[in-house]
């Protein structure tokens, strides 16, 4: 790598630092969470509250997510939420869960009692 390049990369990163959360908290796969989303409709502002378990997290900087899983009606539904969003407004953990997989895709084929989680009590 040139310098020129080494420079830009540096300039990227502290570009993104401007915009990145502070207020997230340490969160990990298997924690049962509630987001507070912000919906725009026509002139409208919402808050939307999700609650479910957080299946996976990939880390890269400013373009963290996190994967977030929930059973409504008999339907599993998964949405990817970005971490450091403007439009996430509320961040609650609402449980932590022992897990010992970076990833809870397996979960995608349990169903009622066998998607429960082992709590972790701190």
């Amino acid at each position: 790598m040139t310098l020129k390049t080494i420079i830009n990369i540096s300039n990227v990163k502290k570009f993104e630092n401007l915009f990145i959360n502070v207020n997230v908290p340490k969160i990990r796969v298997g924690d049962t969470v509630k987001l507070g989303v912000s919906i725009t409709e026509g002139n409208k502002e919402r808050i939307q509250i999700t609650e479910g378990v957080i299946i996976s997290k990939k880390n890269s900087g400013l373009n963290t997510t996190i994967t977030l899983r929930r059973v409504l009606q008999g339907v599993g539904v998964e949405r990817v939420y970005l971490v450091h969003s403007p439009k996430l407004k509320s961040f609650e953990i609402l449980r932590s869960s022992h897990i010992r997989r970076s990833k809870l895709y397996y979960l995608r084929a349990r169903f009622g009692k066998a998607t429960r989680l082992q709590q972790k009590f701190e």
